[in-house]
């Protein structure tokens, strides 16, 4: 009962202090951990079963044949004795963080959302129901391209060598593709609202879109394998979601403007209306009100001069 007596109420526009600030990403966290947590220890049971679909795109064969085909195949091994363990860790840490994506993404819309104004806040159902989606098919589609990557790579081997690929190189390069590509494609959610929030305009995003495009090529060129594939399959669906939220953009600028008339420039001054209007007639009095004090109509009546006690 003391406890809720003593609990501030929350400032509608989202303002708080610094030490507020740190405390709610504190509890976003937590509330993202305790959906993760429990789905990696379910995922530890099914580790296995990850793990070989992580490593089925190595193309696998024994020294021999490896020797033999020039880097057309590798040998996958896993080397330590807690290998194993680790695999399993990690195929399930993997596995979590992907199944528990809408959980940490409505997180870290919560945690953004007071800072919004109260009509834009109620984007955040549908932010992350678009984001989801964007997230999972940038995850199938990096590892879509993880077999054409990796053979793109064995392609560098010296003839007569033998590729020893571990398990746990497959698993980091899978983690790096699937967060790569499921974040990459999260560009038109953080451009729409950045639109919404009126801090970025349709028009000025349309005006980026040649260094856009670059910047994209340059960012999936860094975060893929030294292959066409990978970067050709990033760099295009990017390119395509890019040009989606500026068309987003525009049209929600122009709905925005319906709805409070034309905008003006920093710059601009809008346009005064010096037609001249007929007042019309005084309305009287009406019943209730207090009637200006009566002028006096002659010298007698002043009062020191003056018309009225004032």
């Amino acid at each position: 009962m003391l406890k809720s007596a003593r609990k501030k109420p929350k400032d509608p526009e989202g303002r708080m202090p610094l030490v507020e600030h740190l405390r709610e990403l504190r509890n976003r966290l937590v509330k993202a951990l305790f959906a993760i947590v429990p789905l990696t220890v379910l995922a530890l049971f099914f580790a296995k079963d990850i793990a070989e679909f992580i490593s089925a795109p190595v193309p696998t064969c024994s020294e021999a044949e490896a020797a033999a085909q020039e880097g057309r195949c590798a040998v996958l091994s896993q080397m330590g004795l807690t290998s194993p363990f680790t695999t399993y860790m990690k195929v399930s840490l993997v596995a979590a963080l992907i199944v528990a994506a809408p959980v940490w993404l409505y997180q870290f819309w919560a945690f953004v959302a007071p800072g919004l104004h109260r009509n834009e806040k109620k984007y955040a159902l549908t932010v992350v129901s678009i984001g989801t989606p964007l997230f999972l098919l940038g995850a199938y589609l990096a590892h879509w391209i993880l077999p054409y990557a990796v053979r793109t790579l064995l392609g560098f081997s010296i003839g007569g060598s033998v590729n020893y690929i571990t398990v746990d190189d497959m698993i980091d390069i899978s983690v790096k593709l699937t967060l790569a590509f499921g974040l990459a494609f999260q560009l038109p959610i953080v451009l729409s609202l950045l639109n919404v929030g009126g801090v970025l305009s349709g028009r000025r995003m349309l005006g980026w879109w040649r260094s856009m495009v670059m910047i994209i090529a340059v960012f999936a060129a860094l975060v893929t394998p030294t292959d066409p594939v990978s970067m050709i399959a990033l760099a295009v669906p990017m390119t395509a979601l890019y040009f989606g939220a500026v068309a987003f953009s525009l049209f929600n600028d122009r709905r925005r403007a319906r709805g409070r008339g034309p905008e003006l420039s920093d710059d601009e001054a809008s346009d005064l209306d010096l037609t001249p209007e007929a007042i019309g007639e005084v309305e009287a009095v009406s019943a209730g009100q207090a009637a200006l004090p009566q002028q006096a109509d002659s010298d007698r009546d002043r009062i020191n001069g003056y018309d009225d006690v004032t």
